[in-house]
C-alpha cells in the first residue's frame, strides 16, 4: 500500500486510489460544520475531488466504494445535495438508500437517537438534512457511522467545500482570491467564512447589521485566517466588499423554512447583486450562487444569466466534492 512517500496510489478493488486518500485523515469522521475540518483535511479534499472529476471526464470507471451503503435522511427538498449523494455512491461502485421528511418513523414520535442507532445498522454512513443544527449533533452522537451534513441552519460545509472547488478550478491558487459574499448571513454565509479562511482566501460578507453572520463564527474563521495567510472582513458597504473581488456570491434572502419576513427582505435588498456591483469586481471575476436563485430578488437577471456566472459549475462540482468526502471518510 502505497504512502505519500511511495508510489502515491494504494490498490483497492482493482482500482487505483487518488493519492490524497492515503493520508487517511479523514477516514472514519463524520463532518458536521466546517470548524470541524483542519487546512489539510480541506487541501486533502480538493485533491481527491479535481482527481476525481478527471476521472470521470475520462469515462474511467472508479468503484472504489463497492459494497457500501449511503443512507440520506433529509426533513427538507433537495436537488443538489440529494443528486450528488446518490449519484456520487453509485459512481464510486456503492448504494444510497434515502428517506424524506414523511418517511421515516420520526414523523411518529421515534426518537433521533433511535433512528440513528438503526440506522448505523444498515449502511455504512448516513447524510443528514435537518433543520435545527443540534438535531444534526445528537442524530451523529448516537450514530455509530460517519454523518455528513447535508445542510442545517447553521452549516452547509460541502456546498462551501464544492464552492472552492469550483473556484480552484478557476483560479488554480485558492490563496489570495477574494470572495465577497453579499446578503444574509446564514448557513451558507458561515460555511463560505470558516472553510474560505481555512484555505487561505480573503473572505468579505456584506450584510445589513440586523443579518450579520454569527460573532463566534466570525471569530472562528478570523483565527483559521491568520494561518494560512487569508482575511475576513465584515461591512455593511455592499461595494465595498465586491471591490476587486475575485468572486461575488449571494443566496437567497428568505432561507428554507423562513417564514415569509418582509422586513427582512426590505433590509436584504440592497445588498442585490447587480451588473453594477459586478463591474468593481476584478477583470474575470465571476458570480457564484449556491442555488436555487429567484432571479429578480437577490440577483439580477442579467448576472445570474449573463457571460460571467459560473453557478451551473459551481452546481456540477458538488457531485466531485460530495464524491471526495465519501471517498475519504469510507474509502
Amino acid at each position: 500500500m502505497g504512502g505519500r512517500g511511495g508510489t502515491g496510489v494504494r490498490e483497492h478493488g482493482g482500482a487505483a486510489l487518488p493519492p490524497a486518500v492515503d493520508a487517511g485523515r479523514l477516514r472514519g469522521r463524520s463532518v458536521l460544520s466546517d470548524l470541524d475540518l483542519s487546512a489539510a483535511d480541506v487541501a486533502d479534499l480538493l485533491d481527491t475531488g479535481a482527481r476525481l472529476k478527471a476521472m470521470r471526464l475520462r469515462h474511467e470507471p472508479h468503484p472504489f466504494l463497492a459494497g457500501k451503503t449511503l443512507g440520506l435522511i433529509f426533513q427538507h427538498p433537495s436537488t443538489r445535495t440529494r443528486n450528488a449523494f446518490q449519484a456520487g455512491m453509485e459512481q464510486l461502485g456503492g448504494h444510497a438508500t434515502f428517506l424524506g421528511a414523511s418517511e421515516s418513523q420520526m414523523t411518529r414520535g421515534e426518537t433521533i437517537a433511535d433512528t440513528a442507532r438503526i440506522m448505523s445498522r444498515y449502511v455504512d454512513a448516513v447524510a443528514a438534512r435537518f433543520a435545527r443544527h443540534e438535531e444534526m449533533e445528537e442524530f451523529a452522537a448516537s450514530a455509530s457511522v460517519p454523518v455528513y451534513n447535508a445542510l442545517s441552519e447553521r452549516f452547509h460545509p460541502i456546498e462551501a467545500l464544492s464552492d472552492l472547488l469550483a473556484l480552484r478550478e478557476r483560479f488554480e491558487d485558492l490563496k489570495g482570491v477574494k470572495l465577497a459574499y453579499l446578503g444574509d448571513g446564514n448557513n451558507v454565509c458561515h460555511s463560505l467564512l470558516v472553510s474560505g479562511a481555512t484555505a487561505g482566501l480573503h473572505v468579505a460578507v456584506a450584510a445589513p447589521p440586523e443579518h450579520r453572520p454569527d460573532p463566534a463564527i466570525v471569530a472562528a474563521a478570523e483565527a483559521r485566517a491568520a494561518g494560512p495567510g487569508g482575511r475576513v472582513e465584515i461591512t455593511d458597504d455592499p461595494f465595498a466588499a465586491a471591490a476587486g473581488a475575485d468572486a461575488v456570491y449571494t443566496d437567497v434572502h428568505e432561507s428554507m423554512g423562513e417564514p415569509t419576513d418582509d422586513a427582512k427582505k426590505a433590509s436584504l435588498a440592497p445588498y442585490k447583486v447587480t451588473e453594477a456591483i459586478m463591474a468593481v469586481t476584478r477583470p474575470g471575476g465571476v458570480f457564484m450562487h449556491c442555488l436555487p436563485m429567484r432571479r429578480g430578488e437577490e440577483v439580477e437577471e442579467a448576472v445570474a444569466d449573463g457571460p460571467r456566472s459560473i453557478v451551473f459549475e459551481q452546481a456540477e462540482h458538488r457531485l466531485h466534492m460530495h464524491k471526495a468526502m465519501l471517498l475519504l471518510t469510507l474509502g
